[in-house]
């Protein structure tokens, strides 16, 4: 591989438009080192850590799983695309033998989807027979994975709306399976009635969150809780609403209402100390390569430009026990014409997304 000269501003925690140019080396192997290197070859521009993607399923289409070689392909659209840091948040494909494709992300797994019978999506969860049985589960997706994937809401067919999928005693036996492996718990949840079981008992991380109200945000900012909002998949609720026709009513009607205030209820997450962080939910209603749409949202609902760009960047890194840009970290990088903390369209023109030093695109 060639080794590069990377030269600009290098947009960390601190740096800005004021800052002044530095010079970064990566060696032949892809890492960050210490300069000069003779020879190598000169990439100018406004330096960002690779964009992260915390809510992805790399392995699931619109049919449901896909086979290996889409799920290659997914990952390709999301690298080229600056997601270089993917949190897999569920997936019934064993992606692990594309670790080794130096044009894919970095994944952080978290198994497949836990749920009960006939309360998710068919062919992706691992189905609980009896609530009982989520311990033993959830320990052995731990014993794989750093992350764990619960359902939290879904459909009940009988109430025909959203409801709780496990009780409150088996959450917390849960979350003490997991985190005893040393792995975190996160937890799809579109309603309001799941909240305050999974953020009692302990759990990491809430996706969509669209249900949270002034209680549950308030747990979530005393826990600790993140929360990965997917805006861009919440537009999709009007039409999740329309597909449940004349079947479920009280869903539909319960969807609406959820989209309606989505944009107000995360904010007020935001404006109470909530950590939220960037996904796209790519793979579950949303095609790949949008991470740049997510940022975009999170900074209209209330992050700000600073927050969005730490929310898929720098904090996101963190979270997820990932380096930034530091000697012997891999190059993962976007180069760009100009900075993003005056103006987010520039994530979508780099000079160049650098993944392990390797120059994906454009």
């Amino acid at each position: 591989m060639t080794p590069l000269h990377l030269h600009g501003v290098v947009l960390d925690e601190t740096a800005r438009a004021g800052d002044g140019a530095r010079d970064l080396w990566v060696d032949e192997h892809g890492r960050f080192t210490d300069g000069p290197i003779a020879d190598a070859q000169t990439i100018t521009g406004w330096i960002l850590p690779g964009l992260v993607d915390a809510h992805c399923h790399v392995g699931i289409g619109p049919d449901g799983p896909v086979e290996l070689e889409e799920a290659r392909a997914q990952g390709h659209i999301d690298a080229a695309a600056g997601a270089l840091l993917i949190r897999d948040c569920g997936s019934p494909v064993d992606t692990r033998p594309l670790d080794d494709d130096p044009e894919m992300p970095e994944i952080v797994r978290a198994g497949r989807h836990l749920a009960r019978p006939k309360r998710y999506i068919r062919g992706l969860p691992i189905d609980a027979e009896d609530p009982a049985d989520l311990p033993g589960l959830v320990a052995e997706q731990a014993w794989h994975n750093p992350w764990v994937k619960l359902v939290g809401d879904w459909i009940d067919r009988d109430e025909g709306d959203l409801a709780p999928l496990w009780p409150d005693d088996v959450l917390r036996d849960a979350m003490d399976a997991a985190h005893a492996h040393g792995a975190r718990v996160t937890a799809h949840v579109f309603g309001e009635h799941a909240l305050p079981g999974l953020i009692g008992a302990g759990i990491d991380c809430i996706e969509h969150g669209t249900g949270l109200t002034d209680e549950t945000i308030a747990m979530m900012a005393a826990r600790g809780t993140a929360l990965v909002p997917t805006l861009i998949n919440v537009e999709n609720f009007p039409e999740f609403a329309d597909a449940a026709g004349e079947k479920f009513p009280r869903y539909g009607t319960h969807m609406r209402e959820l989209y309606a205030r989505a944009s107000a209820t995360i904010r007020a997450a935001i404006e109470a100390g909530v950590t939220v962080y960037a996904g796209t939910d790519a793979g579950g209603g949303i095609v790949h390569g949008r991470i740049v749409d997510e940022v975009e949202a999170l900074a209209d609902v209330g992050l700000g430009r600073d927050g969005a760009l730490a929310a898929a960047t720098v904090a996101a890194r963190t979270w997820l026990g990932r380096p930034r840009i530091e000697a012997g970290a891999p190059a993962d990088v976007l180069v760009l014409p100009s900075d993003p903390y005056a103006d987010l369209g520039v994530l979508r023109r780099p000079v160049a997304v650098l993944r392990h030093g390797r120059v994906l695109a454009p």
